[in-house]
């Protein structure tokens, strides 16, 4: 029986493949060995830990991810996350505030709109039970895609899965193609979708998913001794996240336009000697809470934008610290699915190489 739907609950344009943390650990863990992603994403390591029974600890400085890798962890059957929605629109007032202009006109039906307002409002003022956490992953999920000829699968007109569109850009898409957004289901879509990923019954495993930034030691403070750091960091020139998941992050509590000064909480991009410099704090930090037999395990690749090898970045980064690498091995999966460099190009190159670096502690 596969047990992995859960973590396909929305799509992250930087998630890496669930197999890269799991058959690790099943290769090497134990079921109560602790699991740390400073850079966690969307939860792919630590779901793959509760797979196994291994608790964990994510860190990531986005809402969106710290939100989508809660639900990985989260328990709720379908029934009562459906019915969480249902209780929400049945009872919900007129919202204080409904974005406007051309872009979300096109974006959403009117209906629709408002109804995820209403959804946004009261998860906003309370998401700390399982089945709102589960909840509010499932909307994230929903909240743009493609629109399909048979079934409604997301709430939004025309548009990519993995990063929200940018509004002039879909304006223009919208109008040339005459596209008006349609009136879906909003409960009907949060069902099928709670159905398909809440059907398995999943491990309880002691974790938790931090709001953070990892280069500060802080950040880790109360964190149990952990054996094992698997994580891929933010390639060296990728420093849009924030902005590529801008509509996720307004229903989140962010603002309703992509705010390109977000750049807190971000690794350095301004050369990539900055940028080693402020990977290399995380590497220092995640040492000092490791058992004296931990590994770090890193997947890491780079963009074509920046002519720079990326092992030679990596490498930099874990120069003074108290990791060595022990293999280096290119992953088998560069060039295949959605991954970080390929979407951002409508015919992507040939990826960068990404490799898999495992170190030891010294």
């Amino acid at each position: 029986m596969r047990l992995d739907a859960l973590n396909c609950v929305c799509p992250y344009y930087t998630m890496y493949p669930l197999n890269f943390p799991l058959g690790f650990l099943k290769r090497h863990g134990k079921q109560g060995d602790w699991v740390v992603d400073p850079f966690c994403g969307r939860g792919t390591t630590n779901f793959a830990a509760r797979l196994l029974g291994m608790p964990s600890v994510g860190v990531d400085s986005s809402p969106v991810a710290v939100a989508l890798a809660k639900a990985k962890l989260a328990v709720a059957g379908s029934a009562l996350v459906v019915e969480c929605a249902r209780a929400i629109l049945n009872t919900a007032d007129e919202p204080a505030s409904i974005p406007s202009g051309q872009f979300w006109s096109f974006a959403y039906h009117e209906h629709t709109l408002l109804q995820l307002c209403q959804l946004r409002k009261a998860l906003l003022t309370d998401s700390s039970s399982s089945e709102r956490i589960l909840l509010r992953a499932i909307i994230l999920g929903a909240l743009h895609g493609p629109r399909t000829k048979v079934t409604q699968s997301h709430f939004s007109n025309q548009s990519f899965r993995t990063f929200a569109p940018k509004p002039d850009y879909a304006v223009k898409f919208w109008t040339e193609r005459n596209m008006l957004p349609e009136e879906v289901d909003v409960l009907s879509i949060i069902k099928i979708r709670a159905e398909r990923y809440l059907s398995d019954v999943l491990p309880v495993v002691q974790s938790k998913v931090r709001l953070g930034d990892s280069r500060i030691i802080d950040t880790f403070n109360d964190m149990p001794k952990a054996r094992f750091i698997i994580t891929s960091p933010p390639y060296y020139g990728m420093r849009t996240y924030l902005q590529d998941q801008w509509l996720r992050l307004w229903f989140l509590g962010g603002s309703d336009y992509v705010d390109y000064r977000q750049t807190e909480s971000q690794l350095e991009h301004t050369g990539a000697d900055r940028f080693a410099d402020d990977l290399r704090l995380v590497w220092k930090n995640v040492a000092s809470f490791v058992t004296s037999d931990a590994c770090l395990l890193v997947r890491y690749g780079g963009i074509h934008s920046r002519h720079v090898e990326p092992m030679e970045v990596l490498k930099m980064s874990l120069s003074g610290t108290r990791w060595r690498i022990v293999t280096v091995r290119a992953s088998p999966n560069s060039d295949r699915g959605r991954r970080q460099v390929r979407q951002f190009q409508i015919e992507p190159k040939k990826a960068v190489t990404e490799y898999d670096v495992y170190c030891h502690l010294v």
